[in-house]
């Protein structure tokens, strides 16, 4: 029978994890990244719907938590590019098993709303 101690090192990493990725952006960014490195306006398209006010906050947010490296090139004018830092590759696991439940989980809504 597991303790209530074993139940909270279960939780308290897992919301480590969530303060980190929470929000509607995050992961979205994370998987663009996945695909190479992506210069502002290019992350602006591969995510649908993300205003640049808030593309910017997030970005900030995911490189303070250093999964997300900012370069900035010698450039005129200046070309800043985006990427995954080796711990931010370290999520693709997490992403991985994330779609493949997502994938079941759309199959099983749509298989149970044509029932209906």
């Amino acid at each position: 029978m597991k303790t209530s101690k074993e139940c909270v090192e279960y939780i308290r990493p897992v919301r480590d994890v969530l303060d980190i990725i929470n929000g509607k952006w995050k992961l979205p960014i994370l998987i663009a990244l996945s695909f190479g490195n992506k210069r502002f306006k290019e992350l602006e398209r591969d995510v649908e719907g993300i205003t640049p006010r808030m593309l910017s906050k997030e970005l900030r947010d995911l490189e303070v938590n250093q999964l997300v490296i900012r370069t900035v090139h010698d450039t005129i004018p200046a070309t800043v590019e985006y990427s995954l830092s080796d711990y931010g590759k370290s999520l693709d696991d997490v992403i991985i098993a994330l779609r493949e439940w997502g994938k079941k989980h759309r199959t099983k809504l749509f298989a149970k709303s044509r029932i209906v």
